[in-house]
């Protein structure tokens, strides 16, 4: 691919190079000559991505980090680092000042919702773009969500299942955010109104074309978001299924003794919690999957479940999470940004531009639809 002749590359900094999504960004970007792309890390980056990829030491946590982040002069900051649940938005407002635009694959529910009333304003005035949780959840799930809701008049409920294969890679910044929610008190749209339920708990049984497993609930932002976006839903659930049922069962007595009261060390905890997964990897599973089903009235106003299921190879599955800030990532080299403003990654990309990606990974998808009473 050739840089346009009037426009110089896109410089991008990726923060956290080399995590478990910011090294597999950097590896899908690399050969794009319309990017120029700044691999960076909390102590520097052990493995260059390739030679022709800079790194450097930058740690957001850092008194220096605004600085720093303005002396590398990006145009584009991609932050990868997690666990965003308790994260402020200091790297955005840090981005913004130093004249880039920014995107994040943030999954904490309150980082996200919050997003837009926090930063739009500034966005704005600089005439920049910033664009929060650009990842599975909410923007590959709302692109699913919106492709079946075309056909329907109404929608009365919509799922979300994410099962990872239990061989993908398991980063510290995931087993923080599930440790983060364990056992707290989740809000919930059901019959509704607001519900509440708990991190981890609400067991269930779902059927996905890698088997059937058991799930949970989760605290995600599409639990707001969609409520928001599809009016007149009554019903919006969340679940992770993992790929062995004794897992389930450990995380909800840990859950149960956290509601009880049990204090946590969050980073004791995934550290021991990684451990007990990892016994399970000799007998697991060659796939990972993601469901999503959406009952509604269509126009004859019958009612219909439409459900959008996925399959990867396990080893491939945390490529997933990255594919939409790749996809924007090279929109906007090629000069093409959504308007200037802060914003969630819902709505912004189309199911069928996901399509390439899935084909490089040997990912399946298909949809069914059936009616209900």
């Amino acid at each position: 691919m050739f840089p346009s002749a009037d426009r110089d590359p896109l410089r991008v900094v990726v923060l956290g190079g080399n995590g478990n999504f910011g090294a597999r960004i950097l590896r899908a970007l690399h050969d794009d000559a319309n990017l120029s792309l700044i691999a960076a890390g909390r102590r520097g980056i052990a493995v260059p991505v390739a030679d022709t990829v800079p790194t450097v030491a930058l740690d957001f946590r850092s008194a220096a980090f605004a600085e720093q982040l303005r002396t590398l002069a990006p145009d584009l900051v991609v932050h990868c680092v997690g666990p965003f649940q308790g994260q402020d938005y200091r790297v955005a407002e840090a981005s913004l000042a130093a004249g880039a635009h920014y995107i994040d694959l943030a999954d904490g529910r309150d980082f996200v919702v919050g997003f837009p009333a926090a930063l739009n304003e500034r966005a704005v005035a600089l005439g920049k773009v910033a664009i929060t949780g650009l990842s599975t959840l909410p923007t590959l799930s709302s692109a699913v969500a919106d492709h079946l809701s075309k056909p329907l008049q109404s929608i009365k409920s919509i799922e979300v299942t994410i099962a990872p294969g239990q061989l993908a890679a398991r980063g510290d910044a995931t087993l923080a955010a599930v440790i983060s929610y364990l056992g707290r008190p989740i809000s919930i749209w059901r019959d509704g109104r607001w519900q509440r339920a708990w991190g981890w708990m609400d067991l269930r049984r779902v059927n996905l074309d890698v088997g059937p497993r058991w799930s949970a609930a989760c605290d995600v932002a599409d639990l707001s978001l969609f409520v928001e976006r599809y009016r007149g839903v009554l019903d919006v659930q969340f679940h992770a299924a993992l790929e062995f049922k004794i897992q389930h069962i450990a995380l909800w007595l840990l859950a149960g003794l956290r509601r009880a009261g049990l204090p946590f060390s969050v980073d004791r905890w995934a550290l021991a919690m990684n451990r007990f997964a990892a016994l399970f990897d000799p007998f697991a599973g060659a796939f990972g999957g993601m469901r999503v089903s959406v009952v509604g009235n269509n126009p004859t106003g019958s009612r219909i479940r439409t459900t959008w299921q996925l399959s990867v190879p396990a080893l491939d599955g945390p490529e997933i999470p990255c594919m939409a800030a790749i996809l924007l990532a090279r929109r906007m080299a090629a000069g093409r940004f959504p308007a200037p403003g802060a914003c969630t990654g819902m709505g912004l990309l189309a199911l069928d531009e996901f399509l390439p990606q899935f084909e490089r990974w040997g990912i399946q998808t298909r949809i069914e639809s059936d009616a209900i009473d």
